[in-house]
């Protein structure tokens, strides 16, 4: 099969080899801002066509557009930081990925079946893709921000300020996650082997049998709410996905829009 089908648009030579230019340098906190819109951010929305709880979930009509549209379309709205053509969509389907092209984003080849199933890792889709850069010809970013699809009503003054807030935490953090406040916490949770209900935690901090104990007298917990994640590259060729110092940027607690079930669509699309 020929990958060069589902390339949206070929980047005229002279930005591509400006970009060249800029990726030999080693980018630090005070050059960062300035470059990063040539080099230094990407976006990667990864759609597979395999979802389960939602047929299609991906492609899934939302307010009007298809699903991963959305994440598309806010990241070209970041002109500040991510240039269009850095826009990749990463899809196992000729179908999502002539949606994905209709609408601007860059396809460089299809996903591999082998990790696109229920069980693939976002780690290997972000390596295959530096592979796919590579093989292209193409600089490969600084960072890589992760939008995924199923989170389509971010706005762009928060992707804007995660971005920003990623660079100027730039040598002092591995990634960033948006989260939010956890009612519930995990001390008190269980698991099961078999009949027998198996605490997760045995001890917190000098506290024996925290699942004995009241509330109150644990630290705040936070979700990861999978609105936008901001990882350095370097991270992933290392084979990680957000390294261990990750900067947890708060949303509100009503900020829990991912979209897994019927349920969650029709919450989320009547916001």
């Amino acid at each position: 099969m020929d990958n060069s089908i589902y390339r949206i648009r070929e980047a005229d030579s002279l930005s591509r080899q400006s970009a060249k230019a800029l990726s030999t340098y080693r980018i630090d906190q005070s050059q960062f801002s300035r470059l990063s819109h040539y080099v230094g951010t990407y976006v990667l929305i990864p759609a597979r066509s395999g979802s389960k709880g939602i047929k299609h979930k991906n492609i899934k009509l939302y307010k009007g557009l298809p699903l991963l549209v959305h994440s598309i379309k806010i990241a070209q709205k970041c002109v500040k930081y991510i240039k269009p053509e850095n826009i990749f969509v990463s899809t196992d389907s000729e179908e999502y990925a002539k949606i994905a092209k209709e609408y601007g984003a860059t396809i460089l080849s299809l996903r591999p079946k082998e990790i696109s199933d229920d069980l693939s890792t976002d780690l290997e889709v972000f390596q295959h893709m530096n592979e796919e850069l590579e093989k292209n010809g193409i600089p490969k970013p600084d960072l890589w921000i992760h939008l995924r699809p199923t989170y389509p009503n971010r706005s762009l003054e928060l992707l804007e300020d995660t971005i920003e807030t990623f660079i100027n935490n730039y040598d002092d953090y591995d990634s960033l996650r948006t989260i939010i406040p956890y009612e519930k916490t995990p001390y008190k949770m269980y698991h099961m082997e078999g009949t027998q209900l198996i605490p997760i935690f045995q001890k917190y901090k000098d506290i024996e049998e925290p699942y004995n104990q009241c509330r109150q007298l644990f630290e705040q917990t936070y979700l990861h709410n999978g609105c936008i994640d901001i990882i350095k590259n370097e991270v992933i060729e290392s084979g990680k996905m957000s390294g261990e110092r990750i900067y947890g940027y708060k949303m509100k607690e009503d900020e829990d829009d991912d979209i897994d079930t019927e349920k969650d669509f029709k919450k989320s699309e009547n916001k």
